[in-house]
């Protein structure tokens, strides 16, 4: 509140862009924003403690490699693990083949996911036994 930034809020905007008939092979390291709209073989991963990085996937986009970063939007295929510390939004012509460790995700209709889903809360859980008296 009072002038405090909320470091975990998405990236407004994009610092980056892989445009269209764009092929980069090898791994991609970015911190803000970056737009993929062509086609990267290798890894894509916010720097460390890029914590509202935000990576945008175009429907015509293409990422064969792991994923790592903050927040992700995308209506393009990822193939490879996905790892989301925040926010995933898979529009309708997105497609992921791997698995999705994520901690909020909002998936609409037609979008696909070919893997396993795994939640990761931010906080552990610790459970307790009710202790019999």
């Amino acid at each position: 509140m009072f002038g405090k930034k909320n470091e975990n809020k998405p990236q407004g905007r994009i610092d980056s862009l892989i445009g269209a008939g764009t092929r980069v092979e090898g791994s991609l390291y970015f911190t803000g924003g970056l737009r993929i709209d062509g086609e990267v073989k290798g890894s894509v991963q916010a720097a460390e403690g890029a914590s509202s990085s935000t990576l945008v996937l175009s429907e015509h986009a293409r990422i064969e490699g792991a994923v790592v970063v903050a927040h992700l939007v995308t209506n393009g295929t990822v193939v490879g693990p996905v790892s989301i510390t925040e926010t995933l939004e898979m529009q309708p012509k997105s497609r992921i083949v791997g698995d999705v460790e994520y901690a909020s995700i909002e998936m609409h209709q037609g979008a696909v996911i070919e893997g396993r889903l795994v939640h990761s809360a931010g906080k552990s859980v610790e459970l307790k036994l009710a202790a019999s008296a």
